[in-house]
C-alpha cells in the first residue's frame, strides 16, 4: 500500500462492523464495509467465532473474531429469537473488552476509531460503543415495512388482535395497507415474551445511536421511510440496495456451484424459473414432493436450489428419483447453493422462486426479473405482500402442498400475458431503483461519519 493512500484512510480513519453471525445479515454488511472502503475508510469486522464471514473475500478488511460463550447447545437451536436474545447476552463482554483493545491499539497507531457500525439484531453493540466512548450505527437488514409491521404487532398484541400464535385471518390490518393480519411477521418459534422483547430491542431507535443505515431506497419504500424519520430523532440513510453499490465481491458462506451457469447459457432468454428459498428456510418431503412435480409438469426449465439440511429428510433425493428425472430430463438442475447475483443477472432466468428474504427481493428486483413469493417466516411475509399488492412484479403462491397450484402459479408467471405484464413492471422498477442510488445519501452518511 502507497504512503498516499495509508494517510488518507489515516485520515478518515477506521469503522468497526459488528453483523449477526448470518448469512442473510452478513452480506449486507461486507456490503457496506465495502462500499464505505471504497469512500477511504478502513475497516474492521469484529465477529462472534461462530459462522465467520471467509475474510480472504475481503483481503482489504481486517477480520477479528471474538469468543461469543455460545453453547453447542445454543448454536443447534431452531428458535432463531432464542439464539439473538442470548447472543446479546454472552456478547457483550468479550466484545465490550475486544473493542476497548481496539480503540487503544488505534490511539497508539494514530489511527483512531471513527465509529461503530452494528446489525440491529446485534443491539447490545450500541452500550458496549457507548462504553469505550465511540459513536454508534445501526444497520437495519430489512424494509421499511417491516419496521413499521413489527412496531404495529407491539401495539396490536396489547390491543388483544393477536394470540400468542399470532393470526392467520385475511382481513387488512388498520393503518398497514397493504398487510392483512396473517402477512404480518409475526414468529412461528420462540416464546411470546421473547419475541414482543425482541421486537422491542430492534425496533426502537436506539437512544445513544447517531444515526440509522437502511438497505432500501426512496423508490421502494419512500412514504414508508418519511413516517420513519417523523418518529426517528436521528437522521436515517436509505442508501440500499448495497449489493448494487458495492464492489462485485463474494460473501458466501456456502460453496457456489458455478456449473449452473454453463446449464444456463444453454436455455432460450426468459424460460428459466429460478428456485431458491434462502440460507435458513426448509421443507418437509411432501412440500418437496409437491414443488419437484408442480416445476416438472409446468414443462418449464428450471433451476432449483436445494440446500444442505433444507429438507428434512437426508434422503430426499430417493424422492425424486421416482420417475422424477424422467420426466424433467435435462429441462431442469438441481444444485446445493449458486452465485445468486449472478444467476439472477442471466438472461435465461425470466422467473424467481424465491422465499422473499429481503436481500433476495431486492436482487431480483435490481435485475428485473418478477417473483412467485413463497414466505416462509418473519419479514418475509411483508415482502412478498408488497412485491405482489404493492410493486405488482409477482405473484403470491399460498401453499406449496399443492403441484396443481404450483404448475399454474408458474405458467401465469411465465407464459400468460399476465406474466409478461409483470416482467415489464419489473424492467421499469430496476431502472428506477438503478437511478435511485445515485442519490446524496451516501455522501451525507459520509460527512457524518468524518464529523464524528
Amino acid at each position: 500500500m502507497d504512503a498516499g493512500k495509508e494517510e488518507q484512510w489515516r485520515s478518515h480513519g477506521r469503522l468497526v462492523l459488528i453483523p449477526l453471525p448470518f448469512q442473510g445479515h452478513i452480506n449486507p454488511m461486507l456490503q457496506l464495509g465495502s462500499i464505505l472502503h471504497s469512500k477511504g475508510f478502513a475497516i474492521t469486522v469484529l465477529h462472534t467465532a461462530f459462522n465467520p464471514p471467509i475474510s480472504s473475500d475481503y483481503p482489504e478488511f481486517r477480520f477479528v473474531s471474538t469468543p461469543d460463550n455460545l453453547s453447542n447447545q445454543v448454536i443447534s437451536t431452531d428458535s432463531l429469537l432464542y439464539f439473538i436474545s442470548l447472543i446479546n447476552v454472552k456478547c457483550r463482554v468479550p466484545f465490550q473488552e475486544c473493542l476497548a483493545r481496539m480503540v487503544e491499539q488505534g490511539r497508539e497507531e494514530k489511527e483512531e476509531i471513527a465509529c461503530v457500525i452494528y446489525d440491529e439484531c446485534m443491539h447490545f453493540s450500541e452500550a458496549v460503543a457507548e462504553h469505550v466512548k465511540l459513536p454508534s450505527i445501526v444497520l437495519r437488514t430489512t424494509s421499511a415495512s417491516t419496521y413499521i409491521s413489527r412496531n404495529a404487532i407491539v401495539r396490536l398484541e396489547a390491543e388483544g388482535f393477536l394470540t400468542s400464535q399470532g393470526s392467520t385471518s385475511q382481513e387488512l390490518v388498520p393503518g398497514l395497507h397493504p398487510l392483512r393480519f396473517k402477512d404480518l411477521p409475526v414468529s412461528k418459534i420462540g416464546i411470546p415474551e421473547i419475541f414482543l422483547r425482541f421486537i422491542t430491542d430492534i425496533n426502537k431507535t436506539r437512544t445513544s445511536s447517531s444515526a440509522v443505515i437502511w438497505n432500501t431506497n426512496d423508490v421502494l419504500e419512500l412514504p414508508t421511510l418519511q413516517e420513519i424519520q417523523k418518529q426517528c430523532h436521528v437522521g436515517i440513510f436509505p442508501i440500499g440496495p448495497l449489493h448494487g453499490v458495492a464492489p462485485a465481491s463474494s460473501s458466501s458462506l456456502i460453496k457456489e456451484d458455478k456449473s449452473c451457469i454453463t446449464w444456463l447459457n444453454k436455455q432460450v432468454e426468459n424460460s428459466v424459473v429460478y428456485v431458491s428459498l434462502g440460507s435458513l428456510a426448509s421443507i418437509d418431503k411432501e412440500e418437496l414432493v409437491e414443488m419437484a412435480w408442480g416445476l416438472a409438469n409446468s414443462n418449464q426449465p428450471f433451476l432449483w436450489v436445494i440446500r444442505p439440511g433444507s429438507v428434512d429428510d437426508l434422503e430426499w433425493n430417493k424422492l425424486l428419483a421416482q420417475g422424477f428425472t424422467e420426466a424433467v430430463g435435462e429441462n431442469g438442475c438441481i444444485v446445493e447453493w449458486t452465485p445468486q447475483k449472478e444467476v439472477l443477472a442471466h438472461g435465461a432466468v425470466g422467473g424467481f422462486w424465491t422465499h422473499c428474504g429481503w436481500n433476495s427481493t431486492l436482487e431480483s428486483i435490481s435485475e428485473g426479473v418478477p417473483m412467485i413469493c413463497k414466505p416462509c417466516f418473519g419479514d418475509q411475509r411483508v415482502n412478498a405482500r408488497y412485491v405482489s399488492q404493492v410493486w405488482k412484479i409477482g405473484l403470491h403462491l399460498e401453499n406449496i402442498c399443492d403441484r396443481g397450484d404450483i404448475e399454474k402459479t408458474i405458467k401465469r408467471l411465465m407464459v400468460d400475458e399476465e406474466g409478461k405484464e409483470m416482467r415489464q413492471r419489473a424492467k421499469y422498477l430496476k431502472e428506477r431503483v438503478e437511478l435511485s442510488v445515485r442519490g446524496g445519501y451516501l455522501n451525507e452518511l459520509i460527512e457524518l461519519i468524518r464529523s464524528f
